[in-house]
């Protein structure tokens, strides 16, 4: 099973929902606009995370490249 994740990024909290690849909701919450904080909410579907999208706007500048560092979000 394969896992894909969208993200509503706000200035102060950014909320996410992860489904599986039959489109069931796996979970919806929200957590601190924080590299280290969607990592963790993620930490159960990072093996199996296929793609992560969010919105382009003013904090993509910061946020996508910290999403990519290390193994956040399964990125190089």
């Amino acid at each position: 099973m394969e896992f894909f994740c969208g993200l509503d990024v706000g200035m102060d909290e950014t909320a996410m929902c992860v489904v599986d690849d039959k489109g069931k909701v796996m979970v919806e919450t929200a957590v601190v606009t924080d590299p280290e904080a969607i990592k963790l909410a993620l930490k159960p579907y990072l093996g199996r995370l296929r793609r992560v999208g969010h919105e382009a706007g003013s904090l993509s500048p910061w946020l996508h490249p910290e999403l990519l560092q290390g193994d956040r979000c399964g990125g190089p």
